[in-house]
């Protein structure tokens, strides 16, 4: 067991309490923070004569090769270690001796594990970001192969008006495009260097916090010591990011296997992102859809684990924090499976066009135009409304759409309606005339994609 505070006890830790105790088993995967944060404190003890400059060259130079081991595969991680902090300081010391022993002056493992997860968090952050515009640009070329093709657009689950394929998809591409708001929103709080403050009250020695900040490529250094080593904020709002990405992979999982399914037929999912069955040879089940949704679940749990955990912790550090890791980690990693996989799936969909425009036309997704074709016509709106009802029981009782209803049969319900009817209710017509902004006409919708074209090379 490496020993931190040997000097204040009289005897070692238990081994049963050191185990409980430990955390390199899960914060290995910090050392690149640690190593990183610990060269710029170096180069900034060196800078303030705190330590001499040959200390600081010999500390710079037994971290970089630590860093190098560890992954050239040479340097593992020992049990005997707790945490990745007594780790990456021990090695030093057995590397370079005494100079090793003077990189922890003027900071604790306080605003150390603070600066490692602020360093981890940032690029973990990034690069949910550059899965999610592979995602956004994945969608974006699929919008636009699809901008004629004609669907259903639903509300509770029943068809209501026609849109298009491309339409529909752009919905998603807002809700990611929100999620990457979202992103670097929370990336500008977060960065804000903690390391300087200290235990929670800062330290005398003649720290320069803001050269450490550059070096760490922060904004700035944190202004209050106590809140820097006590705050979570940032990633309880990147979980909090996480599971609104999650939630939004969720929705779309969902209407996939919707779609997928036997009575829809809209899509069909490639082989390579389907399985089967041990027992039914017909099966081809879309799992990675059905897992994104129920990972969702797993997401919002880590969340809610580390909202739990902060909710009653009096400042300024308490080993409670400890738990946050573990969380952070696995929300961090299924986010980005889940959105590396889902991208995958949906690239290599077959959207089955012709089921989707005959599912629009037999659902009467056209009956609101029609009822608007009548008012043009001279009928109040509600009268419109009653005609185009009876109509649609008609088409229920023959089996077929309005458009297959002859014009003598539609005169039998309402004598105004006259040979132009079929071309104003055809799906083409009925989504074209949409071009309010926001809508699915095709003069609307070309300025919403150019729109996206820009934001998704913004966020890039």
């Amino acid at each position: 067991m490496a020993d931190l505070w040997g000097g204040r006890f009289t005897k070692a830790t238990d081994q049963e309490v050191f185990d409980f105790n430990e955390s390199l088993s899960f914060d290995k995967r910090l050392y690149r923070c640690d190593i990183e944060g610990s060269l710029a404190h170096a180069k900034m003890l060196g800078k303030q004569g705190i330590i001499s400059a040959e200390e600081a060259e010999s500390i710079v130079s037994g971290l970089k090769s630590i860093l190098a081991d560890i992954e050239n595969g040479t340097l593992t991680f020992g049990p005997q270690y707790e945490d990745i902090h007594s780790f990456v300081e021990a090695n030093l010391i057995d590397r370079i001796g005494d100079a090793g022993k003077k990189l922890h002056t003027g900071r604790s493992r306080n605003d150390q594990v603070a600066l490692d997860m602020k360093l981890y968090t940032r690029t973990e952050l990034d690069k949910v970001n550059e899965l999610l515009n592979v995602l956004q640009k994945t969608l974006l070329d699929l919008i636009k192969a699809n901008k004629e093709t004609y669907m259903p657009g639903f509300t509770h689950l029943q068809k209501a008006q026609p849109v298009t394929l491309a339409h529909y998809l752009s919905a998603y591409l807002e809700m990611f495009l929100r999620d990457s708001e979202r992103l670097c929103d929370i990336r500008k709080r977060l960065n804000r260097c903690p390391l300087g403050s200290g235990a929670l009250a800062g330290t005398t020695y003649p720290l320069d916090r803001d050269f450490v900040a550059k070096e760490l490529l922060f904004d700035e250094a944190t202004t209050n010591s106590m809140d820097s080593v006590s705050d979570r904020d940032y990633l309880i709002e990147f979980l909090s990011a996480l599971s609104v990405i999650m939630m939004h992979l969720s929705r779309f999982s969902e209407e996939m296997i919707l779609f997928n399914s036997n009575e829809y037929r809209f899509v069909e999912m490639d082989d390579a992102f389907s399985t089967g069955s041990s027992i039914m040879p017909q099966k081809k089940n879309p799992d990675i859809a059905e897992l994104v949704r129920g990972k969702t679940g797993r997401v919002y749990g880590d969340l809610m684990a580390l909202l739990t955990i902060m909710k009653g912790i009096p400042l300024a550090y308490n080993k409670d924090m400890q738990e946050d890791k573990e969380a952070a980690f696995d929300a961090m990693d299924t986010v980005k499976s889940c959105l590396h996989l889902f991208t995958g799936m949906l690239s290599t969909v077959t959207f089955r066009k012709d089921v989707m425009e005959k599912s629009a036309m037999n659902g009467f997704t056209n009956a609101t135009d029609a009822a608007d074709y009548l008012v043009v016509k001279g009928v109040p709106f509600r009268d419109a409304h009653g005609i185009i009802g009876r109509i649609v029981l008609t088409c229920i009782e023959k089996n077929c759409s309005i458009e297959d209803l002859s014009l003598a049969e539609l005169k039998e319900i309402c004598p105004v309606f006259e040979e132009d009817v079929y071309d104003a209710i055809s799906l083409k017509t009925c989504v074209n005339k949409r071009n309010t902004k926001g809508g699915p006409g095709s003069e609307a919708f070309e300025e919403a994609v150019q729109f996206y074209e820009k934001r998704i090379l913004l966020d890039k």
